[in-house]
């Protein structure tokens, strides 16, 4: 690829679902680029009429969209990967084009052998609160060049945190951090309905429970401190902590948590093969 500053590069993503969207509205909320730099794709484009009146290019095009783009981020479901990798192929430019995978359960082999030509993938695993800058996006990509690993973690880096990985754990990553999103919502929900129970309004329970969340987790990164810890905090002989914990735990509260995330993970392993 050619030396630009990562403002003036242009961005394809292929994919304008739920995560496509984020991805874009948390790149535009960086000031990293403009709606205008970011072309999303999608088959059925009324649901991106929305986009596209807020200056976001769109198109039903993914050869057009690739043609006209530095960096092609694949948002995409694996089922339709090898479709939509053949149909751009022929556009492809490996001199200029960087490729940014978060499709689960694909590997850079596989988007390289599709393509047939020797063009860099770097794969990532953001989550949807990307919208709102606050992901978590693993990144792996040791055979790109630096050059292009440092414009994917600013790309990354300006909507969350990022850490990086081998690529061998980002099926793990999908489960921990992607689908993670999911389970933290669940427990949310589950403690709205909790608070409901013994007495709050619903909307009042759940902004409280949210804020909660939100509150045990900044202790943990603020503090840089274990789990345990900030629980050891709050918990008392004979108190109503330990009681509510242990009750929690004797239903398998942790076992079902760490069991969600294994299947979570081996079912990522399996969504490209089977496709």
């Amino acid at each position: 690829m050619t030396s630009k500053s990562t403002e003036s590069k242009k961005i394809a993503i292929i994919g304008g679902g739920n995560m496509g969207v984020a991805l874009a509205k948390g790149i535009v909320a960086s000031g990293l680029h403009q709606a205008s730099d970011i072309t999303l794709t999608r088959r059925n484009l009324r649901s991106l009429e929305s986009l596209a009146q807020e200056g976001y290019q769109v198109t039903s095009h993914n050869e057009a969209a690739v043609a006209a783009a530095d960096i092609i981020i694949l948002s995409i479901l694996p089922q339709q990967l090898n479709g939509v990798l053949d149909a751009i192929a022929a556009v492809v430019d490996p001199q200029r084009h960087l490729f940014v995978s978060i499709v689960t359960g694909v590997k850079v082999a596989d988007i390289v052998q599709r393509v047939g030509k020797e063009v860099q993938v770097i794969r990532a695993m953001p989550n949807t609160a990307i919208a709102i800058r606050e992901s978590m996006t693993c990144i792996a990509g040791s055979q790109a060049t630096e050059e292009n690993q440092a414009l994917v973690r600013q790309i990354f880096q300006a909507v969350g945190e990022t850490v990086e990985i081998e690529e061998e754990l980002m099926t793990s990553a999908t489960a921990l951090c992607a689908c993670g999103i999911a389970f933290f919502l669940r427990s949310i929900r589950a403690a709205t309905q909790g608070g409901t129970e013994i007495g709050f309004h619903a909307g009042d329970a759940l902004r409280m429970a949210a804020q909660t969340a939100k509150g045990a987790a900044s202790l943990l990164l603020h503090f840089q401190s274990h789990p345990e810890n900030e629980i050891d905090k709050v918990t008392s002989p004979k108190g109503c902590t330990i009681a509510g914990l242990n009750e929690m735990e004797h239903h398998g509260f942790s076992s079902a948590m760490i069991k969600g995330i294994k299947t979570s993970s081996h079912k990522a392993e399996q969504l490209y093969k089977n496709e």
